[in-house]
C-alpha cells in the first residue's frame, strides 16, 4: 500500500499515542475512498437477485428521482475531473502517486454504478432503497475525517504556522487534504515554540504546500464539490418516492404503512407510530388494523405448504407401491439391507422447512450478526477498564470508546428487532399455514378417521398445536446461535483467563444430564397433559352441544363430576411440570454464578500470581453474562423443541389420516337416461366395521321420483350417503348424473341471515328465490321473523324450530336447481299439513322440482302413491323395487306392511289424485314460527333492537347498536321485495341479529382483575412471591459488589490476600441467590396451580348453572375458547410471564442503584430517559393491550366456523362448495392475523425506542466514568458499565412482559366474565324440597299461567289455566307458533312464569329446586342427543339403576337385538353426537332412558317423528303399557298417535282454542277438525 500511495500507509503516532489524533494521507486516500464502493460493489449481487423475484410495479419519474439522477451524474464528472487531472499533471512532467489514478477511477465508477441502481430501483417500484442510503451514510462518514483534517489546517494557518515558503509537513491528499505540523508525539506545535525536524514518515508525502497557501487548489476544491454532493445525496435518499403502479395502495382502503415506508422508518420501525399514537388517543377497533400484505395472505402461504406435503404424499405413495409390488429379495440381500422397511410416512416438519427454508436462512444470518456484535462491547469494556487504570492515556481514548459502545449496542439493537420482526412475521405464517392445513383436511377426512378425532380435539389442534408451533419458531435459531454464542464466549474467556475456564466448561457439561433429564420427563408430562386436555376439550364441547338434554334430565352434576376429573388429573401433570421448571430456573440462575465462581476460584488458586483485577473480573463477568443467555435459553429451547415435537405428531398423524375417495361415485360415464345406477354395491362407514350395505343393484331413470322406506336401522340414509360418496367403497360401481342436492336429516344450518342460508354462496335471482321460500312455505315465516329474511339465524338454527330449520334445508336445495336431489326425509320434522303442502309444491309429480331426479327416505305412506318407484330397504339390503301398484300385486312385506298401518280412509284417497291446496290462503299465513323445545330466544315483531350485527364473510356491515331507539315499537312486518334497498337490507339485519358481536373490554385492564388473580392465587402466597424476589435481587447486587471490593484490593507483592475469604463470600452470595429464585419459583407453581383450579372450577359451575337462553345466543365457539384457550393461558402462560417480569423489574432497579452509586452524574440523565421511557410504555401498553384484546375477539369466529364446517361438512361437499367454505376460513384466519402483525410490529416498535434508552444508560454510565476517571477505582467502573450493558435487555423485557401479563391476564378478564353471568334458579332449595314418592299421582294444574321469553317481550302463553289428571294421556297440538312446546319448556322451568303456577300435585313447581322437579319428569325431546361414552352412561350417567333394569329398557325400546349384537354390549362406545347410530335408534336409546326413569309424568315433544311407521307402532304401544298410570304429554305431528289419549289440548295463540276427546272435537268441527282432515283422520 506504502508503494501505491507513495508515502506510509498507516502512523501509530499521528493516529493513536496523540492527544489530536489524525489519519495519513495514504489512508485517507485509499482505504476510506474505497470503503464505500467496496460495500456497494459487495451488496449488489444479492440485491439485484432479490429484486428479480419481488417488483413492486414501476415507479413514475418524479422531481425527486430526476434530482437523484443528476447528483449521481455530477459525482460521476468530479471523480472522472480528478482522474483526468491526475492525467494532466503526468502529461506535464508530474508525477502522481498511483493511488490518485486508481481512487477516482474506483470511485467514478461506482457512482455510476449508484446512478443506474437508482433508475432500477424505479423501475422495479422501490420508495426508498436501504442499499443507497447506507452507501451514501458511508460516503458520508468516510468524508468526514478529510474533512476535519482539512478544518485543522485552517485553523493551523489561522495561526500562522511555519514561515512562508517553508514545506508543509503534510502534503495535499486525494482531495487536496493537507496536514498540520506534528511533533513526534503527534501533538501540533505552536509558531513560537520551536520546530524540530519532522519524523521522515510525515516528511515523505510532500509534494508543494506551502505555509499559508494551497498548493493544489483543484483537488481542494474538488472535495468540497464531493462532500456537498453526497451529503445532499444521502438527505435525498432519506426521501421516499410516490406508491409504484399497481401496487396494492392504490386499491387497498387501508394498507400497511410498512410497504409504502422509507429504509430508516422501516429500520426503526417508525411507521407503526401513527398506530401507537392513535391507540393511546382512542381504543383501536377493528376498522383501524392494516390490512395484510398479500404474501402474508393465509391464500398464499397454505398454497405453498399444501404443495410441498402433497409432493411428500406421493413420493411416500410412490414408495409405498414400489415396496409391495412384490419385488422380491434375496435371503442374503435381505441381511445385507438389514430387513426391508416399510416406507415412512410423509414428513409434515419436512413440508414446513421446504415451505420456509429461505426464511429460516435470512433469519440464521441475522441472528449471527447479532451475535458477533454482542461480543464487541464486552472488548471495549476491556479498553475502558485499561484506560481508566492508565492515568496518562490520551483522553479521546475514553469518548471514543463510550461512543463505540453506544454506536454497537445501536447496531445490535436495530439488527436485533429486524430479525425479531422476520423471525416473529415467519411464526404468524407458521400457525396460518397449519391453521388453513388442518382446516381443509377435515373438510376431507373419511368417517372412520372423523371417530378418531372429533371435533375438540381438532379444534385442539388449531388453536393450542399450532400455537405452540408459532412459539417454538423464534427459538429455533438457536440451534446455531447458541453454539456460536457458546464458542466465542470460551475463546473470549481464554483469551482472558486461561485454562482457569476450563472449569467453568466442566460444570456447564456436567449440568447437562440434568438439564436433559429434566426435559425428558417434561416431554413426558406434556403428552400425558395434552390428552388431559384434549378430553377435558372433547367433553366440554358436547356438554355444550347438548346442554339441553343434561337439563331436562338434571344431569349436570354427573358431567361436572367427569370435567373435573379430568381437571384434576391435568393440574396433577401441570403442577409436577411446574416443579421441575423451577428446578431448571435454578440450575440456569445458578449456573452463571457457579460457573464464575469455579472459574475464578480456579484462576486465584492455581497460582498466588494470578491477580484477579477489575480488567479481568468484569470482563469476564460481561461474558459469563452473554453467556447466561444462550444457557437461560438452552432449556427453553428444548422445553419449546419438547412439546412441539408432541404436537408435530398429533398433527401428522391427523394429516395422514384416510381421505374420502373423489373416485369412489363415478360422475361421468354413466348407461343412458339414468341419473343413479348401482351396480353390486357393498358399502361400510369404516374398514373395521361390518358392511352396512351390501349386495345393492339400483338403477333410477332420469326425472323419476324414489322413494326409499324400510324400518329403523335399515341403512336407509346410509345409501344417500354412499351416493354422495360419503360411506367407503367395499366392491361394486355407483355411477350419478349430473350436480347434487342434500337435504340431511338433520338440518345443518349455518350462523347467517336467512337469505344466506338460502342461497349458500350463489347470487340472487329475486324471483327463483320468492318462488323458492313460497314453495317451501317459508314467506310467512318471514312476516314473523323481526328480520324477515335478513334475521341472523344463531348456531345450529336456534332460533327457528324443527320445522323452520328442515325447511330452510330443503329450501337451500330447491334454490340450487341441481340435477339430483336427495331427500333424507326432511317431513319428518313438520306438521302433517305442512308436509302436505312441501310436497305437493316441491317434490311431488306437480312441484317446482318436476322433472328433476328425487330420491326421498320416508316415513310417511301418505306419498307413496305418487311415487315413480319405491326401494324398500331391510338389514342393508334392497328386499323390494318397483312402483306402488306393482309392490300392492306382489303382496310381500311391504303389501302387509301397507294394509297394517295405512289408515282406511288413506287407502280410499290413495286412489284418486292426492294433491290438493290448502284451503285458503288463512291457514298459509298460519305457517309461523314453530314454538319448540330448542326456540327459547323466539324473536318475535315486538323484540326490542338490542342487537349488534355479528360481521360474517361476503357482508360488510357497521356494527349497528340501536340501543333504546324503537323500544316498544313494533317492527313492521316485511315481505320479500324484488326492489329492496340495501340501507333496509341492512337495517334488517341489524333487527334479525340474535347473536350478539363479542365485545373487547376498552382501556386499562381493571386493577381488580389483577386482585382476582392474586386471590386466586391465595393472599399469602402472593406476599411471599413479592418478599424473595427483592431478596434474590439484593444477594446479586451483593455478590457483584463484593467482587469489585476484590479486584480493588491492594496487591502486595504481586499478589492478593485474603483470595479464600473473598471467594467464600462470593460463593455464599451466589448461593444465596440461588436458593432464593427456587423458593419463589415453586411459591409461584402452587399459587398458579391453585388460580388455574379455582378460576376454571368458577367457571365450569357458572355455566352448568347458566340458563338456556344464554346458549341459545352466545355461540360454542366463544364459551369453548374460555375453556381451552383461556385455560390455556391461565394454566401455562401467566406464571412465567409474572416470573419474568419480576425478574426484569428488579434486575432494572439494581442496575440503576449500581450505576447511580458509581456515578452520582449519572442522576442528571436518569430523569429524561424515565420519562422517555414512561411515554413509550405508555404508548406502547395501550396499544398492545388493545390490539391482544382485537386478537383474542378474531379468534372465537375462527373455531365457531371449523366446528360448523365439521358439522355441515357433508352438506358442503355435497353441494361442491370445499373451495368457498376454505375462502371463508381464510377470511376469518386473516382478520385474526391482522391484529397479530400490528402487535408483532408494536413490540418491534417497542423494541426500537426502550433499547434507544437502553443504549443511552450505556453511553452514559461509560461517558461519566471517563469524566470522573481521576476519581473512579476501575472495580467500580468495570461494576458500573457490565450492569449497564445488561439493561438494555431488562429495560424492553420489563416492557413486554408488563404488556404481556396485561395482555394474558385479559384471559383471566374474560374467565371471570363468563364466571359471573345470571344462573337460573337453584338445583336443590334445602328448605324446600319435595315429600318422598312426590309426585304420587303425577296430577298438573296450570293456573292462569302465562309466561314471556325475556323481560320486555310479548307474552307467549296468556292465562293457561288447565287440569290434567293424573294417569291422563293429553295430546298437545297447534298451528306452529301456537305454544306448544313452551308449555313442555314451563313445566321444566326452563322458561319461568311471568304471572300465575303451575302445580304438579298440589305442590308449586317454583317452590322447590330445579333438580327435584326435572329429576321426577321425564322428556324424550325433538332431537335425540347421545355422548361420546358408553351405552350404559348415556342411559344412566349417575349408575342408579341395575343391569336387569337396563336390558329390560332395551328390550322394550327394540334395541336389545342391536345392543347384544355389539361385543362389547353395554359398554358400546357412541361416537360424539351418537353418530355410529342412526336418528331413529338414538330416538329409541331415549325411550328406554325414558322407560329406566319410569317417572310419573312423561312429556314427548314429536319423539316419534324421526322414525318408520312400525317402530312408531311398537312405541306407542309401549308407552300405553309401561306408562299406564303415568300421565303423558304428548306434542305430535302424526295426529293418529294421539287419536286414542284422553283429551287433546288445541292451543292457538298462546291461549287454550279446544280442550276435549279427540271424537268431540271432531265432532265440534273446529281447529281439530281440519287438522285431522289435512291428515286424513276425519
Amino acid at each position: 500500500m506504502d508503494a501505491l500511495c507513495g508515502s506510509k500507509f498507516w502512523d501509530s503516532n499521528l493516529s493513536v499515542h496523540t492527544d489530536s489524533p489524525d489519519l495519513t494521507p495514504c489512508f485517507q486516500n485509499s482505504l476510506l475512498a474505497w470503503a464505500p464502493c467496496f460495500y456497494l460493489w459487495a451488496a449488489l449481487p444479492g440485491y439485484l437477485l432479490y429484486r428479480e423475484h419481488h417488483c413492486g410495479g414501476y415507479i413514475v419519474l418524479s422531481r425527486l428521482s430526476r434530482l437523484k439522477t443528476v447528483l449521481g451524474i455530477l459525482l460521476w464528472c468530479v471523480s472522472w475531473a480528478d482522474l483526468f487531472y491526475s492525467f494532466h499533471g503526468l502529461v506535464h512532467g508530474g508525477a502522481p502517486a498511483p493511488i490518485f489514478f486508481v481512487t477516482p477511477l474506483v470511485v467514478g465508477i461506482t457512482m455510476l454504478l449508484a446512478t443506474l441502481l437508482i433508475q432500477y430501483d424505479r423501475l422495479r417500484g422501490v420508495q426508498s432503497s436501504g442499499v443507497l442510503i447506507i452507501f451514501w451514510f458511508l460516503c458520508v462518514v468516510c468524508a468526514i475525517i478529510p474533512f476535519r483534517s482539512r478544518i485543522l489546517l485552517a485553523m493551523a494557518k489561522e495561526a500562522g504556522w511555519g514561515p512562508e515558503g517553508e514545506a508543509h509537513p503534510c502534503s495535499t491528499g486525494e482531495w487536496g487534504r493537507t496536514q498540520p505540523l506534528w511533533d513526534v508525539h503527534g501533538r501540533a506545535r505552536r509558531r513560537s515554540q520551536p520546530r524540530p525536524p519532522p519524523p521522515s514518515a510525515v516528511w515523505d508525502t510532500v509534494s508543494a504546500s506551502v505555509w499559508g497557501k494551497i498548493s493544489d487548489p483543484f483537488r481542494f476544491t474538488t472535495f468540497y464539490i464531493y462532500f456537498a454532493l453526497v451529503l445532499f445525496a444521502l438527505i435525498l435518499s432519506c426521501f421516499r418516492e410516490k406508491p409504484p403502479f399497481f401496487s396494492p395502495r392504490n386499491v387497498n382502503p387501508n394498507p400497511c404503512p410498512e410497504l409504502s415506508a422509507g429504509f430508516l422508518s422501516r429500520l426503526c420501525f417508525w411507521w407503526f407510530t401513527k398506530m401507537a399514537i392513535l391507540g393511546y388517543r382512542r381504543p383501536l377497533e377493528e376498522k383501524d388494523l392494516w390490512s395484510l400484505k398479500e404474501e402474508d395472505c393465509s391464500q398464499n402461504v397454505v398454497h405453498g405448504l399444501l404443495e410441498a406435503w402433497k409432493k411428500l404424499q406421493k413420493t411416500a405413495a410412490r414408495q409405498q407401491t414400489a415396496a409391495s409390488s412384490g419385488k422380491r429379495v434375496s435371503g442374503e440381500d435381505e441381511m445385507l439391507l438389514g430387513g426391508r422397511h416399510r416406507p415412512q410416512q410423509p414428513s409434515f416438519l419436512w413440508a414446513l422447512l421446504v415451505t420456509f427454508r429461505s426464511s429460516f436462512l435470512i433469519s440464521i444470518c441475522l441472528k449471527v450478526a447479532q451475535d458477533l456484535l454482542s461480543f464487541v462491547n464486552p472488548q471495549l469494556l476491556s479498553i475502558l477498564i485499561s484506560f481508566i487504570s492508565n492515568p496518562t492515556a490520551p483522553t479521546w481514548w475514553g469518548f471514543l470508546v463510550a461512543g463505540l459502545m453506544f454506536a454497537c449496542s445501536m447496531m445490535q439493537t436495530l439488527i436485533l428487532q429486524q430479525f425479531y420482526h422476520f423471525v416473529f412475521v415467519k411464526a404468524l405464517k407458521l400457525r396460518l399455514v397449519i391453521i388453513g392445513v388442518i382446516y381443509r383436511k377435515a373438510l376431507v377426512i373419511s368417517n372412520s378417521a372423523k371417530r378418531e378425532s372429533p371435533v375438540g380435539e381438532i379444534v385442539n389442534l388449531m388453536s393450542t398445536d399450532a400455537q405452540r408451533f408459532m412459539d417454538l419458531a423464534p427459538f429455533l435459531n438457536l440451534v446455531v446461535s447458541v453454539p456460536l454464542q457458546i464458542i466465542l464466549a470460551m475463546y473470549f474467556l481464554w483469551q482472558n483467563l486461561g485454562p482457569s475456564i476450563l472449569a467453568g466448561v466442566a460444570l456447564m457439561i456436567l449440568l447437562i444430564p440434568l438439564n436433559g433429564a429434566v426435559a425428558m420427563k417434561m416431554r413426558a408430562f406434556q403428552a400425558e397433559q395434552m390428552k388431559f386436555k384434549d378430553s377435558r376439550i372433547k367433553l366440554m364441547s358436547e356438554i355444550l352441544a347438548g346442554i339441553k338434554v343434561l337439563k331436562l334430565y338434571a344431569w349436570e352434576p354427573s358431567f361436572l363430576e367427569k370435567v373435573e376429573g379430568i381437571r384434576e388429573d391435568e393440574l396433577r401433570l401441570l403442577r409436577k411440570s411446574a416443579y421441575l421448571q423451577a428446578i431448571s430456573t435454578f440450575t440456569w440462575v445458578c449456573t452463571p454464578v457457579l460457573v464464575t465462581l469455579t472459574t475464578l476460584g480456579v484462576y486465584v488458586s492455581v497460582s498466588p500470581n494470578n491477580v484477579l483485577d477489575a480488567e479481568k473480573a468484569f470482563v469476564s463477568v460481561s461474558l459469563f453474562n452473554i453467556l447466561k443467555i444462550p444457557l437461560n435459553m438452552l432449556p427453553q429451547l428444548i422445553s419449546s423443541l419438547i412439546q412441539t415435537s408432541v404436537s408435530l405428531k398429533r398433527i401428522q398423524h391427523f394429516l395422514s389420516q384416510d381421505e374420502l375417495d373423489p373416485q369412489c361415485v363415478e360422475r361421468k360415464t354413466i348407461t343412458p337416461g339414468y341419473a343413479i345406477t348401482i351396480h353390486n354395491g357393498t358399502f361400510t362407514w369404516a374398514q373395521d366395521l361390518p358392511p352396512t350395505l351390501h349386495s345393492l343393484n339400483i338403477q333410477v331413470p332420469k326425472g323419476a321420483l324414489v322413494a326409499v322406506v324400510g324400518p329403523v336401522g335399515c341403512g336407509k340414509s346410509s345409501l344417500l350417503s354412499a351416493l354422495l360418496g360419503e360411506m367407503e367403497k367395499l366392491e361394486g360401481t355407483v355411477c350419478v348424473k349430473g350436480s347434487v342436492a342434500y337435504v340431511p336429516q338433520q338440518a345443518w344450518i349455518q350462523n347467517c341471515t336467512l337469505q344466506e342460508n338460502v342461497l349458500f354462496g350463489r347470487a340472487l335471482d329475486p324471483k327463483r328465490y320468492h318462488r323458492t321460500l313460497e314453495a317451501c312455505a317459508l314467506l310467512a315465516d318471514l312476516e314473523m321473523l323481526p328480520g324477515g329474511d335478513q334475521t341472523e339465524i344463531g348456531e345450529k338454527g336456534i332460533n327457528l324450530s324443527g320445522g323452520q330449520r328442515q325447511r330452510v334445508s330443503l329450501a337451500r336445495a330447491v334454490y340450487s336447481e341441481a340435477d339430483l336431489f336427495l331427500l333424507d326425509d326432511p317431513l319428518s320434522a313438520v306438521d302433517s299439513h305442512v308436509a302436505k303442502h312441501i310436497f305437493d309444491q316441491v317434490i311431488g309429480p306437480e312441484g317446482v322440482l318436476a322433472g328433476k331426479t328425487r330420491v326421498l327416505v320416508t316415513h310417511s305412506i301418505s306419498f307413496l302413491p305418487q311415487m315413480d318407484i319405491i326401494i324398500v330397504l331391510a338389514d342393508g339390503q334392497v328386499s323390494e323395487v318397483g312402483s306402488y301398484p306393482d309392490l300392492l300385486e306382489r303382496n310381500g312385506s311391504f303389501a302387509n306392511f301397507l294394509c297394517n298401518y295405512a289408515p282406511e280412509e288413506d287407502k280410499e284417497s290413495l286412489k284418486e289424485d292426492s294433491r290438493t291446496a290448502l284451503e285458503n290462503t288463512e291457514d298459509e299465513e298460519l305457517l309461523l314460527i314453530e314454538d319448540t323445545l330448542s326456540n327459547h330466544t323466539d324473536l318475535t315483531d315486538n323484540e326490542p333492537v338490542l342487537y349488534e350485527v355479528q360481521k360474517q364473510f361476503m357482508r360488510q356491515l357497521s356494527v349497528m347498536s340501536s340501543e333504546g331507539e324503537g323500544q316498544g315499537r313494533p317492527v313492521p312486518r316485511r315481505r320479500l321485495g324484488s326492489a329492496e334497498k340495501a340501507v333496509q337490507t341492512a337495517e334488517a339485519k341489524a333487527r334479525g341479529a340474535l347473536i350478539q358481536e363479542e365485545k373487547a373490554a376498552m382501556g386499562t385492564v381493571k386493577l381488580s382483575v389483577f386482585w382476582d388473580y392474586a386471590k386466586a392465587m391465595g393472599l399469602y402466597t402472593t406476599v411471599a412471591i413479592c418478599v424473595l424476589y427483592p431478596c434474590q435481587t439484593a444477594a446479586a447486587i451483593g455478590a457483584n459488589v463484593w467482587l469489585s471490593a476484590w479486584t480493588n484490593e491492594a496487591v502486595v507483592d504481586s499478589r492478593q490476600n485474603n483470595t479464600s475469604m473473598r471467594l467464600g463470600v462470593y460463593a455464599a452470595l451466589g448461593v444465596l441467590q440461588g436458593i432464593l429464585v427456587m423458593l419463589a419459583a415453586v411459591t409461584l407453581t402452587v399459587g398458579s396451580v391453585h388460580a388455574a383450579r379455582s378460576l376454571h372450577q368458577a367457571l365450569l359451575h357458572n355455566k352448568m348453572r347458566s340458563p338456556q337462553s344464554f346458549f341459545d345466543t352466545t355461540p360454542s365457539g366463544r364459551i369453548l375458547n374460555r375453556f381451552s384457550k383461556d385455560i390455556y393461558v391461565i394454566d401455562e402462560v401467566l406464571a412465567p410471564t409474572i416470573l419474568m417480569l419480576l425478574n426484569s423489574f428488579y434486575n432494572s432497579l439494581a442496575t440503576l442503584v449500581v450505576i447511580v452509586a458509581s456515578t452520582p452524574l449519572f442522576t442528571v440523565v436518569t430523569l429524561p430517559l424515565g420519562v422517555f421511557y414512561v411515554l413509550m410504555q405508555r404508548f406502547y401498553v395501550a396499544t398492545s393491550r388493545q390490539l391482544k384484546r382485537l386478537e383474542s375477539i378474531s379468534r372465537s369466529p375462527i373455531y365457531s366456523h371449523f366446528s360448523e364446517t365439521v358439522t355441515g361438512s357433508s352438506v358442503i361437499r355435497a353441494y361442491g362448495r370445499s373451495q368457498d367454505f376454505q375462502a371463508i376460513n381464510d377470511a376469518k384466519v386473516d382478520a385474526n392475523q391482522r391484529s397479530c402483525y400490528a402487535h408483532i410490529a408494536s413490540n418491534r416498535w417497542l423494541g426500537v425506542q426502550v433499547e434507544f434508552v437502553g443504549n443511552c444508560v450505556v453511553f452514559f454510565a461509560a461517558l461519566f466514568a471517563v469524566i470522573g476517571r481521576n476519581s473512579l477505582s476501575p472495580g467500580l467502573v468495570g461494576l458500573s458499565v457490565s450492569y449497564a450493558l445488561q439493561i438494555t435487555l431488562t429495560l424492553n423485557w420489563m416492557i413486554r412482559m408488563m404488556s404481556d401479563l396485561e395482555a394474558n391476564i385479559v384471559a383471566v378478564e374474560r374467565v371471570k366474565e363468563y364466571s359471573k353471568t345470571e344462573t337460573e334458579a337453584p338445583w336443590v332449595v334445602d328448605g324446600s324440597r319435595p315429600p318422598t314418592g312426590w309426585p304420587p299421582k303425577g296430577e298438573v294444574e296450570f293456573c292462569n299461567y302465562s309466561v314471556r321469553y325475556r323481560p320486555g317481550l310479548e307474552l307467549v302463553l296468556k292465562n293457561l289455566s288447565l287440569r290434567v289428571r293424573g294417569g291422563e294421556k293429553v295430546g298437545i297440538v297447534g298451528r306452529t307458533g301456537a305454544g306448544k312446546s313452551s308449555m313442555t319448556l314451563c313445566l321444566f322451568r326452563i322458561l319461568e312464569a311471568a304471572e300465575g303456577e303451575i302445580r304438579i300435585d298440589g305442590l308449586n313447581v317454583a317452590d322447590i329446586g330445579l333438580h327435584d322437579l326435572r329429576s321426577q319428569l321425564t322428556i324424550i325431546p325433538q332431537d335425540p342427543i347421545l355422548f361420546s361414552a358408553s351405552l350404559r352412561t348415556n342411559l344412566d350417567p349417575f349408575g342408579h339403576y341395575s343391569e336387569e333394569d337396563i336390558w329390560r329398557a332395551l328390550e322394550l325400546s327394540h334395541l336389545h337385538t342391536f345392543v347384544s349384537s355389539q361385543p362389547a354390549g353395554l359398554e358400546f362406545q357412541c361416537s360424539e353426537g351418537g353418530e355410529n347410530l342412526s336418528v331413529g335408534q338414538r330416538q329409541l336409546v331415549c325411550l328406554a332412558r325414558a322407560l329406566l326413569r319410569k317417572s310419573r309424568i312423561l312429556v314427548l315433544d314429536e319423539a316419534t317423528a324421526a322414525i318408520d311407521l312400525e317402530t312408531d307402532d311398537f312405541i306407542q304401544a309401549i308407552i300405553r303399557t309401561q306408562f299406564e298410570s303415568c300421565t303423558v304429554l304428548t306434542i305430535a305431528h302424526r295426529l293418529n298417535t294421539i287419536m286414542d289419549y284422553t283429551r287433546v289440548l288445541v292451543l292457538d295463540k298462546g291461549m287454550i282454542a279446544e280442550f276435549d276427546s279427540p271424537a268431540n272435537l271432531i265432532a265440534a268441527r273446529g281447529i281439530f277438525y281440519g287438522m285431522a282432515r289435512d291428515a286424513g283422520l276425519a
